[in-house]
């Protein structure tokens, strides 16, 4: 099954222009494991559609590649 690069129906999306290949910061971040990389190309993914909206996966990431698309509810 082929992987979608950028899902908009999933709480963290990442920016695969400015993703950096192999860095894993926002995988090591997630208390969740939601976060996987590709072993094609590098890139992080959401692999799994659970998510706290904790955000550290989005804070530690270092060209700001990762969004956490919170709910309005929880904004």
């Amino acid at each position: 099954m082929p992987v979608v690069p950028q899902r908009g129906d999933v709480p963290v999306t990442i920016d695969e222009s400015l993703c950096i290949d192999g860095c894993t910061l926002c995988v090591d971040m997630c208390p969740l494991d939601s976060l996987a990389i590709r072993e094609d190309d590098g890139k992080a993914y959401m692999h799994v559609d659970e998510c706290w909206y904790c955000g550290p996966c989005a804070a530690r990431c270092p060209t700001g590649a990762v969004t956490v698309n919170m709910p309005y509810l929880l904004r």
